[in-house]
């Protein structure tokens, strides 16, 4: 393999993009779930949900800062190793990513200084207020991100220059395009997701300490039943974005499902190893006709395969195949976790069954896992295009690059982030730590699996 400004540049992307999206997945979940505890303080005016806004609020501005940062590196990179693209598709995706600054930063940083320094300054209704407005900031903010990821891979609304260039000539049908639909919604549920199991992983691991027991009840029960509601919903969204996949770009789906040849009957693959220059699979193990009843929602439905494609049209399978096979275990771990959730709730013992405790402690960082194979399978999926049947990669990387140039600011990256965001990491798990509240002494001698009780009453007694 050669050692290419082009390779060097797509990895050191890959590489910058990985770290920065788990942080706006956090923290797109973690500001609706501040914003829904200010809210429930402010009508309820109960202590618990505003000291486990002030705990979660902490590690917020620290993930939302280092999003911050890993997104400034990002985009530069656009202008010194991208040029060719960002100069095809400026007309395009410039307006886009323009008005995400416009409306959802502006708005973020209106209200970000209230919420983060204004409690106890401000009413109590304004820093609510403040909160709400953050959380539909990072929704605003998702919308044009992924309005404008989602063009590239189902370009619309647009004409080509004589001079390659992009030009717009249907604003709405570029912002609307087929696949963002799927695609936002499909995120967002997953940012939520994300948060979720770092809530619930946090608040059993204090159970199981015996820590904060009346915040961590609280914490762990309510998004508990977030995930009850949105781990099955995400698996139906799955099915709707990759049926809208196979419309649009049907050679990222053969390559998830590692499917070389056209016809029917088309198995499952549970496990294989992908070879790209034989075109074909080693070590199957398969489930017959199940991959044609999930995709064509016919038993024998046929569905096109690989060799469709000229070699160098198809993207590389075995990353994507076994990326899209880590999110889906990922997808049914959650399934689990809801399934068995439920009936311990049901039965009474939610919070006395130390197996699952210990289950959602481990659970915590997988829906970082899910975040990023997700995005291996989109991404991967769709090369060798940058924009999909318009514009290959190797087009749009700038004509003045060098190999070593590209290398050593990879490298300087790489230095760069493993500081920062290793400090980052161990501040937010040292927040965790120490926990919402200093512990009183009827926390601490309760003990591990407390049932959840009254929490208010318990809570008023422990005050």
């Amino acid at each position: 393999m050669d050692i290419t400004p082009l390779l060097l540049s797509r990895f050191q992307f890959a590489f910058v993009i990985s770290f920065h999206i788990v942080f706006p997945a956090f923290t797109i979940g973690l500001a609706a779930y501040i914003a829904m505890l200010e809210v429930a303080w402010l009508r309820g005016k109960n202590t618990v949900y505003g000291e486990i806004s002030q705990f979660w609020t902490r590690i917020f501005a620290l993930s939302f800062g280092m999003g911050v940062v890993s997104g400034i590196v990002m985009s530069y990179q656009f202008g010194t190793n991208w040029s060719r693209f960002s100069d095809a598709t400026a007309n395009v995706l410039g307006p886009l990513l323009s008005y995400e600054v416009l409306t959802a930063f502006f708005l973020e940083a209106t209200f970000l200084g209230i919420f983060l320094f204004g409690r106890n300054r401000v009413a109590p209704w304004l820093h609510a207020t403040s909160a709400v407005m953050i959380a539909i900031g990072t929704l605003i903010s998702t919308f044009w991100i992924l309005s404008a990821n989602s063009w590239m891979h189902t370009p619309a609304g647009y004409a080509m220059t004589a001079d390659g260039r992009f030009e717009v000539v249907d604003w709405v049908a570029a912002i609307f395009n087929p696949s963002f639909p799927y695609r936002l919604v499909h995120m967002v549920v997953a940012a939520f997701l994300t948060t979720a199991f770092v809530v619930l992983g946090t608040s059993a691991w204090y159970l199981l300490k015996g820590r904060f027991t009346v915040h961590a009840r609280t914490m762990f029960s309510t998004t508990l039943w977030l995930v009850t509601i949105l781990a099955p919903l995400q698996i139906l969204l799955g099915d709707l974005h990759g049926l809208n996949t196979l419309e649009h770009q049907p050679a990222k789906v053969a390559a998830m499902e590692g499917h070389w040849e056209t016809g029917g009957n088309v198995p499952l693959l549970l496990f294989a190893l992908p070879d790209q220059e034989a075109a074909m699979n080693h070590w199957e193990v398969a489930i017959p006709n199940l991959a044609s009843l999930i995709l064509t929602h016919s038993w024998d439905g046929s569905v096109r395969g690989l060799k469709d494609w000229a070699p160098e049209d198809r993207p590389y399978v075995p990353l994507v195949f076994w990326a899209f096979r880590i999110m889906v275990a990922i997808g049914l771990l959650m399934l689990f976790v809801a399934v068995a959730g439920l009936y311990l709730r049901i039965r009474g013992s939610l919070m006395e069954s130390g197996w699952f405790l210990r289950l959602c402690t481990l659970s915590a960082p997988i829906g970082f896992v899910a975040v990023i194979a997700g995005w291996v399978t989109t991404e991967a999926g769709r090369q060798p295009w940058v924009v999909y049947g318009l514009m290959r990669v190797s087009e749009g990387v700038s004509p003045s690059l060098t190999a070593g140039s590209v290398l050593w600011s990879l490298v300087a990256y790489m230095l760069a982030y493993a500081v920062i965001f290793s400090g980052g990491l161990y501040f937010i798990l040292r927040l965790i730590r120490r926990g919402p509240v200093v512990e009183t002494e009827s926390e601490i001698a309760a003990g591990p699996g407390v049932p959840l009780g009254d929490w208010t009453s318990q809570a008023e007694a422990e005050r």
